[in-house]
């Protein structure tokens, strides 16, 4: 029984204390007096009755009722509830009333009222009665009932009620009052009465979701609201909503405003305030508002809101709409069904809290399987084992129950609802038995709302149990009676009187029985086993094999079969990266060992430990803890020998995880292990008669196991009945057991912490601290460990000792853990500090022991690591760092490693990392065993290496992190390595200095190009390198010794110095241009006459004549190198040598083609208008229509506007020096226009006109309709004028009509730049009428290629015959985003995550196609518009990337000859050496561009060229291997050709021109000196499929879709290293070639399987041309003969192909023309090599023929095909209709009489290679004319037939005519006799 009421209170206003602002209350009387015992008296009541604060008013207002909390110092809630009423102050109304009273001796009525308030304080909470009560005191005051306050107090205050249960009490206070008190049926579950449903109608169902949220996770909540009485109500529902948990932080529901600053205190808190003070409380940064009466809640930025799990989240927003809006659901219905009624409020409330009910339900699902039981008497202690349960729910990453777990109101939750033997509520039962009925209901609506409706009613009844029972009646006070003007204040009560009255109902009530019902205790259900919150999706693989893959490994360990393992281990660790592995592992290792120790020899050691650290590495994350669990008691068991007397364990091995470190780890461990030892000392303390029972029971069926909860239920449950001495007994065999453990673990600890080499310290340090102190939410209570920590250095005497450090973390680290888990799980203090004393000692000798541990395993013979592998290296190659052993780790590429197409793992591989003076090399074995014997190489050139980095690899084989290094190069290639641990860091930074160096040469004479043939490359000093360099022409030295002297100035520094006075640094020594130069006016202007090189004037003409530039002048007939003096007449462009010099423009080459009528001397002036002086000159003619292609810089932007201005702009004379030069510009420009219209009319039309058949055939008719489309984007027709005259008389339209070309755009001119980067493309138009139209626009004869931003401020003039196009173009700066993009594509670093991250994705990303696309498409252009009589100029930035590219692409498309191997050469000589390109800056090889990045330029160019071919595979002489070559090359440094910038560099460092007399290993290699020396030896450059057609430009179609991927990118050859790097030596080559043969023939018979990431593919299966020649060489070297030059064979194969053709062709068609195929060679030879066939001889072969002198049947067929096919084995061929054999047609058929072979062979048709069949002359006995048979053809005449008989049987044969009958029978005839 309860008392009703403790104290009943009245407070009033204090006149004499007044706050500054307002009153204060002060308490009037209490009853009664003396505090009870059990229940203090509340402090401060006065501040919660009026929580706004004591006012007085001016009007008498209604009484209210309000019900504050306030919670005692034990947690004990006192519930206070407040009637306040206003009653009339005598003492304050105002001086002149009185007076005035006085007067008329009428009372006035009252202006002032002050406040009263009534209050009961209870520990009850039962607010409704409690308003009954103050309200029946109340109305009994006002209405003046005639009953005695006095008694009512007395009763009130010995009232008792019953303690919970359902039962009732019916009471009267004895006024006439009848009240009953309802207890519920449990204590446990709140009572809500209709608050929940009020709560959800204010907020709604959203903001009560976060705020639930919000408390769950600890956050601070505050409600405001203008009533107090919703406030209470808000934050009763908002605590019930979290039943089973109990909220233990501050709840006040209504908080004073004296009170306001425990609103800034740090605890979380649920606390409501009125709405007065909502603006004091905005500015609190760190607390959810919720605003009761608008409706919202407002949520700081700063807290971040975890919110409940998918898919709880949604099912319980779904559960709640569907009770709280029934009629959301039919609101669409056409016909919705009568409106669906809520529930009663009452019933409403509790179904939503069964809803949240259900969901803490599935929140705690299997909460009882993690508890872990420590103590068991007196009290129960336990522990719940969080990381288990969140990792078997799947929700260890979900911060929200993460939150919860750790928060304290689950660890109220778990002390109170985890002992296994209590009272039982709705909750225990729901958790147990109904998680699975709710998660099977969640698709179905109506089952959920019964569910929900059952539970609800429960909730119901345990607040109404028994609803009928008899009505209430309390009497109210009359209506307005508040309002009556004489009322007399609220009466003193006499105290005296209530006292005895109080004594006396508290002595009746005594004699009463108690009516307490005891609570029923039972065992709690302990309900399924935790499992996972989503249903797994994920199928596990083949899970069964792994687990077999894991068994079998162990067994062959044990077994001592080390090969076996060897072979299985690899795939053992990879199995172990799955959990059921783990498990396995650590059941597996279990078996082996006995009596917890397992000894083993070294190799075993070696296997075990790595198999424990592969299965301990992802055990970090807390659901892993099983796994180290599991692993811990196995570390200390196995060990092998090192010594007599010194053994090693494993856990020495395993202690580089961080789960070690980890203390909440240990702290589960220790409990789980505790609970273990707490059951079976139970379990053994059962009586001896279960002894047969539990030797049954080691293998018992896991139903019948008793838990160690059903263990402690059955102690709890006799706990009682034990006399105290038993019970001490079992207390102290618990303490004794924990303490046991407890000193295990310092043990274990001790072990796992202290590392093997303490000198090292690796381990703490590494662990962050603040993972040690936040083992878990338990406070710890008191701490020695301290103490102790910090005073056993200076005890122990132990302070020499250098790993004193060690020792200490160790040391604090245990002691603060035994500290915790002892005084939570009830050890006694004496026991705690001895074990705090043991902990030094014990890590102090542990020490010693290590230390020889650690000193004879260092002893103990390496582990046979691979022998390292020294790769071969080229003529002049050195090593630089000796080989580091290193693993070569896989990257994202996934070929090597299995991947998609499966195949041999050939990554990771063991092996070294070599660093030679011109490559990095990995050389080394596969490490899986079970790929066999095979070397990996990976190597690239130092010099293309863009990118190294240290990382840290997890070393998949050692299952530790390493250091690492990853290093990136431009060929399309990574090296990610893992150093071995034999390998020092300082080892590694030497290798990274020395890579950095040789990446950087000082100078290009240290690059490897130079440095090969010399003795030293080990680094040379500058000193020396000076001596080197004493070239004939020109050196570096000599140039700075001059420059020191100040005699000579080169480039414009000096010029600069010499005006200035002062001295201005330019970057780095490199004469004059630099990236950054963009646009700089007056570039390299003053060069003029200051700075003509001295020294060089010996490199004289004639070597200027050698250069590819002036062969290809000579070759297009470009002019004759003159002055202006001797002029001839025929020529309008003559080759200048003022260049000769390098003085006009430093980047450009020596001889240039420039208008014959322009002075040398304005060349300097029209220089300046261009940046870097690179004025337009001509490139390329077209040698058909004499179109010229010019190339430039762009224009600088002072001079070029004057260039398109109308010429009367200038009136004045110029003065200025830039008026002059724009001046000269324009004339240059006018020049050069003479010469192209010049040209444009000698040539008349018929230069220009396409020959029409080829143009108007129906093939290219598709084409050229295609390319005119790409023109309309381009050039720009908008200009609808009279044509210049000097145009319009040749008869160029005429020819373009008939060529149906045209040229035509209808866009708006500036937005022909955007149609360029192929933003829309106008679609082709056919209809001829709008072709007429089209050609009377205009043709320009000049197009000028510009940018746009030249664009501005051009008035074209219309003499100038020319147009502007403005180009855009991607930057350098997009060019090197896009190539690192592409880089990442192709060789990335790591597989992606992301399954969405494909392969072709990333292509696509890297932007670098529409780059591409750019460039070619700009190329047709131009090359359409040179076919077309236009001349072309193109100035593009500063005309050494895009331009070089555009250039060499347009002329690579109009003009066979750069199509072949030599005049390609030419092309790059010529476009990118000669003219000037960045090569050392572009491709980043010098130290003065270091930080540029990465720009491959030319690399973008080649790629086009490949795109090309590609789609003309017969126009080109070289085979793509040969652009792979050069691509690989260019920035390999192997060879110089690409190392400076310019000629003018070339020249400069002596690299120029080749000098006879030198000794030749200085100078460098040429790359295409190495190509021809290739090329002659075998035919790797070569294009089987060259077959020139004579056929205009080239037209690709550059679509984006019609663009491949260049293999070159992805293509990798692990066998060898890049296939670009052979040896130069020539005898070594052909050994190999010989060997490779050799090869070849072998692998003709066994089959080879081929790995595409690891065989060169096409060397190991070659095309049928490359394997027919090798297969001659072979039989040439087998009969001895010299071998023959391929080149040579392949042209007498080419020529006798020839005449067969046009023999046959002849012969077929008189009329010369050919349906099938064109009459020349070329077209015949593609089609007959595509398909040379390898089958056998024919169809009707006698089977006796047996193969000639001896070469097998294969080789035959080769020798049929490639004897040279002269007139004398061919002595007689033709068609020749045969008959087959009976009833068989005729057929025609190609026959060939062979003289030397003796036979008669035919074939299907004339160009067919494969022989049909043949017969033998030796078995023909007559030739004679016959007569015609059926089915004779046709046409032919009866004297064509002749029979040829053999002894087999008849051939019937039909000629052309009687003729060629008659000779075939001769020929056959004389063959005949002469055998």
């Amino acid at each position: 029984m309860a008392r009703l009421a403790d104290y009943f209170i009245v407070v009033g206003y204090d006149h004499e204390k007044t706050g500054p602002t307002e009153g204060l209350g002060k308490i009037i009387q209490r009853f009664p007096q003396k505090d009870w015992e059990d229940t203090p008296f509340p402090q401060g009541i006065e501040l919660f009755c009026q929580p706004g604060g004591w006012q007085l008013s001016k009007e008498r207002k209604q009484p209210t009722f309000f019900v504050v909390v306030l919670t005692d110092i034990d947690s004990e809630r006192h519930y206070c509830s407040c009637l306040t009423f206003y009653e009339a102050e005598i003492d304050l109304q105002g001086t002149k009333e009185i007076e005035g009273e006085e007067e008329s001796g009428l009372i006035q009525p009252a202006e002032v009222f002050a406040p009263k308030s009534l209050v009961l304080v209870s520990r009850l909470d039962y607010p409704e009665i409690f308003r009954a009560c103050l309200g029946l005191i109340y109305t009994v005051y006002v209405d003046s009932l005639n009953v005695s306050l006095e008694t009512l107090i007395a009763n009130l205050c010995s009232c008792l009620v019953p303690a919970s249960g359902g039962s009732q009490k019916l009471f009267s206070l004895g006024a006439g009052d009848r009240q009953l008190i309802q207890t519920p049926l449990h204590d446990s579950l709140p009572v809500t009465g209709t608050s929940v449903a009020l709560l959800f109608q204010q907020l709604g169902i959203q903001n009560v979701l976060s705020l639930f949220c919000a408390v769950l996770t600890e956050n601070k909540v505050l409600f405001h609201s203008a009533s107090f009485q919703r406030l209470s109500d808000a934050c009763r529902a908002l605590e019930s909503l979290m039943f089973p948990l109990k909220y233990s932080y501050p709840y006040i529901p209504i908080l004073p405003a004296q009170l306001l600053e425990v609103l800034s205190s740090p605890t979380p808190f649920i606390i409501g305030v009125h709405s007065v003070f909502r603006n004091d409380i905005h500015e609190l940064l760190d607390v959810i508002i919720a605003d009761l009466d608008g409706g919202t809640i407002k949520i700081p930025e700063c807290i971040h809101l975890s919110q409940l799990p998918e898919p709880l989240l949604h099912q319980t927003q779904m559960a709640l709409s569907l009770v709280l809006h029934p009629d959301l659901e039919t609101a669409d219905y056409a016909f919705p069904p009568p409106r669906t009624a809520l529930s009663h409020s009452k019933m409403l409330d509790k179904e939503v809290r069964a809803i949240f009910l259900r969901l803490f339900a599935q929140l705690f699902q299997g909460y009882r399987s993690c508890l872990q039981l420590i103590r068991i008497h007196a009290e129960p202690v336990i522990h719940f084992h969080k990381a288990a349960f969140l990792g078997q729910r799947g929700l260890i990453e979900n911060d929200f129950l993460t939150k919860v777990l750790n928060g304290m109101a689950f660890a109220g939750f778990v002390s109170e609802r985890g002992p296994p033997f209590r009272t039982c509520d709705l909750f225990d039962e729901l958790v147990a038995f109904e998680v699975e009925r709710i998660k099977a209901e969640e698709g179905n609506p109506p089952k959920m709302i019964k569910h929900v409706r059952e539970l609800a009613e429960q909730l119901f009844k345990n607040e109404n149990p028994n609803p009928h029972m008899a009505f209430q009646k309390v009497p109210r006070p009359t209506e307005g009676s508040h309002l009556r003007v004489h009322i007399l204040p609220f009466p003193r009560i006499n105290e005296g009187r209530v006292q005895e009255l109080l004594q006396e109902g508290l002595a009746r009530s005594q004699g009463a029985p108690p009516a307490t019902r005891g609570d029923k205790k039972c065992v709690v259900p302990a309900g399924p086993p935790v499992v996972s919150i989503m249903e797994k999706g994920s199928t596990v693989f083949n899970s069964a094999q792994r687990l077999e893959v894991v068994r079998n490994c162990i067994a062959f360990i044990f077994e001592n079969k080390f090969l076996e393992t060897e072979k299985t281990l690899p795939a053992a660790l990879r199995a172990l990266k799955g959990k059921a592995a783990r498990h396995c592992l650590t059941q597996e290792l279990g078996q082996h060992v006995k009596e917890n120790r397992a000894i083993l020899d070294h190799q075993q050691f070696d296997y075990i430990v790595r198999m424990m650290n592969c299965a301990l590495q992802d055990c970090s994350s807390s659901e892993e803890y099983s796994i180290a669990a599991a692993l811990l008691p196995l570390t200390t068991a196995f060990y092998r020998k090192l010594a007599p007397g010194v053994s090693q364990f494993a856990y020495t091995c395993v202690q580089d995880h961080p789960i070690w470190t980890n203390q909440q780890f240990w702290e589960t461990t220790f409990y789980s292990n505790v609970q273990n030892q707490v059951r079976s000392l139970y379990l053994t303390a059962k009586d001896d008669n279960h002894a047969v029972q539990l030797k049954q029971k080691e293998k018992p069926p896991a139903d019948q196991e008793k838990t160690a909860m059903d263990l402690a239920a059955e102690q709890l449950r006799l706990w009682p009945t034990l006399n105290k001495q038993t019970q001490q007994e079992l207390v102290q065999n618990e303490e004794s057991t924990v303490f046991s453990q407890a000193i295990h673990f310092a043990n274990l600890m001790v072990y796992l912490l202290v590392p093997l080499d303490t000198s090292k310290n690796k381990l703490l340090r590494t662990s962050a601290t603040g993972d040690w102190e936040s083992g878990s939410n338990s406070i710890v209570t008191n701490s020695i460990a301290g103490s102790v920590a910090e005073s056993y250095d200076t005890e122990s005497g132990f302070e020499d000792s250098e790993n004193n450090d060690v020792a200490n973390a160790v040391v604090r680290f245990i002691t603060r853990f035994i500290d915790k888990v002892c005084t939570e799980s009830g050890v006694t203090q004496d026991h705690i500090k001895g074990l705090h004393c043991m902990i030094p000692g014990i890590v102090a000798m542990h020490i010693e022991t290590l230390e020889a541990v650690h000193r004879e395993s260092r002893r103990l013979p390496p582990i046979q690591k691979p022998k390292i592998l020294r790769p071969t290296l080229l003529p002049g190659e050195e090593f630089v760092c000796e080989g580091l052993r290193v693993l070569l780790d896989p990257d994202g590429r996934e070929e090597a490693t299995g991947g998609l197409l499966g195949g041999p793992h050939i990554l990771p591989a063991e092996g070294a990392l070599f660093l030679t003076t011109y490559r990095i090399i990995f050389k080394g074995t596969p490490h899986d065993q079970l790929v066999g014997e095979q070397t990996v190489i990976r190597s690239f050139p130092i010099a293309s290496m863009t990118k190294e980095k240290k990382i840290s690899i997890q070393n998949q084989l050692q299952q530790s992190m390493q250091e690492g290094l990853q290093i990136s190069s431009a060929t399309f290639q990574l090296i990610k390595v893992a150093f071995d641990e034999e390998v020092s860091p300082e080892v590694v930074e030497i290798f990274k200095k020395q890579l950095m160096k040789f990446r950087y040469p000082q100078s290009i004479f240290s690059t490897f190009a130079f440095a090969a043939g010399q003795t030293a490359p080990q680094i040379i000093l500058p000193k020396q390198k000076e001596k080197n360099t004493s070239f004939r022409t020109f050196s570096k030295s000599i140039v700075k010794g001059a420059k020191r002297a100040g005699k000579m100035t080169i480039g414009r520094q000096y010029l600069l110095k010499k005006k200035t006075g002062t001295i201005v640094e330019e970057r780095g020594n490199r004469p004059g241009w630099n990236e950054e130069d963009d646009i700089s006016v007056s570039d390299d202007s003053e060069l003029h006459t200051s700075g003509t090189l001295k020294a060089s004037e010996k490199s004289t003409m004639e070597q200027l004549v050698e250069r590819a530039c002036f062969r290809d002048y000579q070759r297009l007939g470009l002019g004759t190198i003159s002055t202006n003096s001797s002029r001839s007449k025929t020529e309008y462009l003559r080759i200048t040598a003022l260049n000769r010099m390098y003085s006009l423009c430093r980047s450009y080459p020596g001889l240039l083609v420039v208008p014959q009528s322009v002075q040398d001397s304005s060349l300097q002036r029209v220089a300046r208008c261009y940046r870097h002086n690179r004025l337009p000159v001509v490139c390329w003619k077209n040698t058909k229509n004499s179109t010229l292609l010019l190339r430039s810089g762009g224009f600088h932007g002072k001079s070029v506007v004057g260039l398109f201005k109308s010429q009367n702009t200038h009136p004045t004379a110029p003065t200025s020096l830039e008026s002059s030069s724009s001046i000269e510009q324009e004339k240059y420009l006018q020049a050069l226009l003479n010469v192209i219209s010049v040209h444009c009319k000698r040539n008349g039309s018929n230069t220009l006109t396409v020959s029409p058949t080829i143009a108007l055939s129906p093939g290219t008719e598709t084409r050229a309709s295609r390319m005119s489309t790409v023109f309309k984007q381009v050039v720009p027709g908008h200009l609808d004028v009279n044509l210049s005259n000097s145009f319009a008389r040749g008869g160029v339209w005429a020819s373009l009509r008939s060529s149906n070309r045209f040229i035509s755009t209808q866009t708006p001119f500036i937005d022909v730049g955007a149609r360029l980067a192929g933003k829309d493309n106008p679609p082709p138009y056919s209809s001829s009428s709008f072709l007429q139209s089209q050609l009377l626009r205009r043709q320009a004869a000049l197009y000028i290629f510009g940018e746009k931003s030249q664009l501005r401020g051009f008035k074209l003039d219309f003499a100038l015959n020319c147009e502007f196009v403005p180009v855009e173009f991607s930057d350098i700066r997009q060019t090197k985003a896009s190539f690192k993009k592409l880089m990442r594509a192709c060789v990335p670093s790591t597989i992606p995550t992301d399954s969405e991250a494909t392969f072709l994705k990333a292509l696509g990303e890297s932007e670098w196609f529409p780059q591409l696309h750019r460039i070619m498409q700009l190329g047709v252009i131009i090359s359409e518009l040179l076919e077309n009589g236009s001349s072309v100029m193109v100035c593009l930035e500063d005309g050494w990337d895009i331009t070089a590219q555009v250039v060499s692409l347009v002329q690579l498309l109009s003009d066979p000859f750069y199509r072949t191997l030599e005049g390609f050469r030419m092309l790059v000589e010529k476009e990118w050496l000669s003219f000037g390109h960045k090569f050392s800056q572009r491709s980043n090889l010098t130290l003065n561009c270091q930080g540029s990045g990465f720009a491959p330029v030319f690399l973008q160019f080649l790629d086009c060229v490949h795109q090309i071919h590609n789609q003309y595979p017969t126009e080109f002489e070289f085979n793509q291997y040969y652009l792979k070559f050069l691509a690989f090359h260019h920035i390999s440094n192997r060879f110089k050709t690409f190392l400076l910038d310019s000629d003018y560099e070339r020249l400069e460092h002596g690299t120029l021109f080749e000098d006879k007399g030198d000794k030749h290993a200085k100078k460098g290699i040429c790359i295409w000196e190495c190509i021809e020396k290739m090329h002659k030896r075998s035919p790797i450059f070569f294009n089987y499929l060259y077959a020139p057609a004579e056929i205009e430009a080239l037209k690709p179609n550059v679509n984006m879709s019609s663009l491949k991927k260049w293999d070159y990118y992805v293509e990798e050859i692990l066998a060898t290293g890049p296939s670009y790097d052979w040896t130069m030596v020539p005898a070594k080559c052909s050994v190999s070639e010989e060997n490779d043969q050799a090869d070849g023939s072998v692998s003709q018979t066994k089959r080879k399987i081929v790995w595409p990431c690891y065989d060169d593919v096409k060397k190991i299966q070659p095309d049928a041309i490359t394997s027919l020649l090798n297969e001659i060489e072979r039989l040439e070297s087998k009969l001895n003969q010299s071998p023959e030059r391929w080149q040579l064979l392949w042209e007498r194969v080419k020529m006798n192909l020839k005449d067969d053709t046009r023999q046959d062709n002849l012969r077929r068609h008189p009329s010369g023309s050919s349906g099938m195929m064109s009459p020349n060679l070329h077209s015949y030879q593609k089609r007959s090599l595509l398909e040379i066939p390898d089958s056998g001889l024919g169809e009707e072969q006698s089977s006796s023929i047996s193969p000639s002198n001896g070469v097998d049947r294969r080789t035959t067929t080769l020798y049929n095909h490639f004897t040279s096919k002269t007139d004398e084995n061919r002595s007689f061929e033709g068609t020749l209709y045969k008959r087959g054999a009976l009833l068989k047609g005729w057929k025609p058929r190609w026959f060939v009489l062979d003289v030397t072979k003796h036979q008669l062979r035919y074939y299907d048709s004339g160009e067919d290679t494969s022989c049909k069949g043949h017969i033998d002359l030796a078995e023909v006995e007559t030739v004679i004319p016959a007569s015609p048979t059926i089915g004779a053809p046709k046409h032919a005449s009866e004297k064509a037939f002749f029979d040829l008989k053999t002894n087999k049987r008849v051939y019937n044969f039909c000629a052309q005519d009687a003729q060629s009958a008659q000779q075939w029978m001769d020929r056959i005839q004389s063959c005949i006799s002469d055998a």
